[in-house]
Formats: C-alpha cells, sequence, structure tokens
C-alpha cells in the first residue's frame, strides 16, 4: 500500500504554534492578564482543558504537550515541599486572646494591610533579585556540577580501584587475628551471671 501523504502534510508551523502557546500561557489564572487580541471574545473564554494525548494528524499535538509541561511552573512553584516552613499567614504571626481585643475594624485592616504587604513587598523584592540570584545560583551549580562529575567521582573511583586489595587484606586480617580473640572474649563474658539480692 503506498501512502500519497506528502511530508508537507505533517510540517509543523513553528510561528503559529509559539503563538498558540504565548497566548494560552496568558490566560492561566495567577498570571498577567492576557494582550488584547483582534477578536475580543477570545480574552473573554475560558481556556479549555485539553487531552495530552494529540489526535492522529493534529499537528498542534507537541503544542499540548509543550503546555501541559508549562502550566505546572506557573500554578505550583513548590511541588516538592522544600519552602514548608515559609507558609505563614498573618494568624501564624500575630494572634489577640479573648481578654484583649481591638475593635474589629481595625484588627480586619491590619489583616489587610499586612497580606497586601507581604504580597507586593515581596513581588518587588523578587522583581530585583530573582534574575541575578538565579543566575549565581545556576553559575553556582553549573560549577558544583562540573567539579563532581569531571573531578570527585573520577578521584573516588580511582582510590576505590586501587585500594581493592587494601579492602580484601584487611578484612583477612580482620577474620584471622581480630575476630577469634573477640569472639572467645564474648563467650567468656556471656557467662557471667549477676544476681542483685536486697538485705
Amino acid at each position: 500500500m503506498d501512502r500519497t501523504e506528502s511530508p508537507a502534510e505533517t510540517r509543523i508551523d513553528l510561528e503559529s504554534l509559539e503563538q498558540q502557546l504565548s497566548s494560552e500561557l496568558w490566560e492561566q489564572p495567577g498570571v498577567y492578564a492576557a494582550p488584547e487580541t483582534e477578536s475580543g471574545s477570545e480574552a473573554d473564554e475560558a481556556p479549555q482543558e485539553r487531552s495530552e494525548e494529540p489526535s492522529e494528524g493534529d499537528p498542534g499535538g507537541d503544542a499540548t504537550s509543550t503546555l501541559s509541561s508549562v502550566q505546572p511552573l506557573v500554578k505550583d512553584r513548590d511541588p516538592k515541599g522544600v519552602n514548608k516552613c515559609l507558609k505563614v499567614t498573618f494568624e501564624d504571626v500575630i494572634a489577640e486572646p479573648p481578654s484583649v481585643r481591638s475593635f474589629d475594624k481595625v484588627w480586619l485592616g491590619s489583616h489587610t494591610i499586612f497580606e497586601v504587604s507581604r504580597l507586593w513587598f515581596y513581588r518587588l523584592i523578587s522583581l530585583l533579585l530573582a534574575v541575578p540570584v538565579s543566575l549565581v545560583a545556576g553559575i553556582l551549580f553549573a560549577i558544583l556540577s562540573c567539579l563532581h562529575i569531571w573531578l570527585i567521582m573520577p578521584c573516588v573511583q580511582l582510590a576505590l580501584i586501587n585500594m581493592h586489595w587494601i579492602k580484601v587484606v584487611w578484612g583477612s586480617l580482620l577474620d584471622i587475628l581480630i575476630a577469634p580473640f573477640f569472639s572467645s572474649l564474648g563467650k567468656c563474658c556471656g557467662a557471667i551471671n549477676i544476681h542483685v539480692a536486697k538485705d
């Protein structure tokens, strides 16, 4: 059976794929507002859920898999729970016992000011520091990875290969000289019984 499908039909248009990815990423909740498109109705519609399996002949299959790998980065930014200790709310920091209470409006205003100032000052500081600190951390971990791969592990393997005969000799010395002595000492001490009697 010969196939009549030409290679041009299976080619992916990268520009349209990139535009589709960026427009769907901007529409996610928790991300900045979507940029205005030519038709205003597209921005108002909620993003439709997509299956991760592309259908046959669907050139956007790669777009769906790429989008599904990007979405967890936007929604869950601490998937391994590295910073569980930083889940601090107003109630964890400031609390009034029943015996002393401020006015309700003061309490609600303090709660609002705490949450808003914490969120926006974090955003401003991260706006200034996130990119430089990420660059420094990336360089640092790249250096550590390079040292580990190209220097530390070869030295460890070299030591393990060259120390194999010492391991064999030392194990033999322990089995021949030290193990019988401590075995007999343990048998001697195991026969001792102590009885405590009260007068």
